[in-house]
């Protein structure tokens, strides 16, 4: 199953225009149980991410993936070093990731804004897969940090910590303030559009 999602902005004044597209992804026994997306395994298409303070805005760079713990340019579980991303009390951040990372395709003036693939979602457990492609330059990875338990769905279900995962298309956060980030500013007569096509299937 293939859905395609396409926005489009005509614009008559000056705006700044971030349209993000995510997608959840629910662990397999959240509809009826307690459990996490920790076992998932997930790959992206980017070399690099864009690093945050301690209130999750970017601070401006663009760092290297590579010997860290947001290296998923090779399928790796989501649980396989989110230890390395503990709760701060400080900040009151739960810990887990939330990040945007940067795209490789769209890294280039040859590649921005041509649909290529950005992640890979894979659950071991039933085979299903989720691929993400899109014109977007980033994708936030975000894993259900702030679910406590307190919220309850359909069946009874209890959306523990990390019992869900979002993966969403984007600009990078805060660009409007980050001068080495691509523009989001639109002029008027200019035409903005995105597009973010999500591909399921199973048992490959």
């Amino acid at each position: 199953m293939t859905r395609t999602i396409a926005s489009l902005a005509l614009l008559t004044l000056t705006t700044v225009a971030i349209i993000g597209c995510g997608s959840v992804a629910p662990a397999p026994g959240s509809l009826g149980g307690i459990s996490t997306i920790l076992g998932h395994e997930l790959q992206l298409s980017a070399d690099n991410y864009t690093p945050t303070d301690a209130t999750l805005i970017p601070t401006g760079e663009i760092k290297k993936v590579e010997g860290s713990e947001f290296d998923f340019r090779r399928p790796a579980t989501i649980g396989g070093r989110i230890h390395k991303l503990p709760p701060n009390a400080a900040t009151k951040d739960p810990g887990g990731y939330d990040l945007n990372f940067v795209l490789n395709a769209q890294s280039s003036p040859a590649g921005f804004g041509k649909l290529a693939h950005a992640a890979t979602l894979r659950d071991p457990a039933s085979g299903r897969v989720m691929e993400i492609w899109t014109t977007e330059p980033g994708i936030q990875l975000y894993t259900g940090n702030f679910l406590d338990g307190t919220l309850k769905g359909k069946g009874g279900a209890v959306y523990v910590k990390n019992a869900a995962l979002c993966l969403e298309t984007q600009h990078y956060p805060d660009s409007i303030n980050q001068p080495k980030f691509p523009s989001t500013v639109l002029k008027p007569g200019q035409t903005y559009t995105q597009t973010t096509v999500h591909k399921f299937h199973a048992g490959r």
